[in-house]
């Protein structure tokens, strides 16, 4: 369902989306994935309702992911498995439980914006959602 809500937003309706929003941040990020080609499809997929954001489980996270890789999650990370390897992962939230979980196996934790910041080709990311 997602993926079909990806090819019908146009940049001036997502740009019209991220303005009914109300998180700073948020807004800030989808603009700047409207900026990029690259971060195009991440932002049509969160400034979509909070209803078809992602929320994944870092079991899930672990088995699609391999050690040293840039995972971006367009939402918001939970906490339920274990972390064994270091990753990057790229998000818009993650739990205070997942946080703790991923801090005690060296993991980075840093903002999709950040992420848009320091790669702007989104070169050798892997979505998860």
């Amino acid at each position: 369902m997602i993926s079909a809500v990806i090819k019908m937003i146009s940049k001036t309706k997502l740009f019209n989306r991220a303005l009914k929003k109300g998180n700073q941040e948020l807004v800030e990020t989808i603009v700047a994935c409207k900026s990029n080609e690259a971060w195009l499809n991440i932002g049509k997929i969160i400034s979509s309702s909070r209803k078809q954001m992602p929320a994944v489980n870092l079991d899930r996270i672990e088995k699609e992911s391999k050690e040293g890789e840039v995972v971006v999650v367009p939402g918001k990370v939970l906490s339920n498995g274990e972390m064994t390897k270091k990753i990057k992962i790229a998000a818009l939230k993650f739990s205070e439980t997942a946080r703790e979980k991923l801090s005690r196996h060296k993991s980075e934790m840093i903002t999709i914006l950040e992420e848009i910041k320091k790669n702007p080709k989104a070169q050798d990311i892997k979505l998860i959602r």
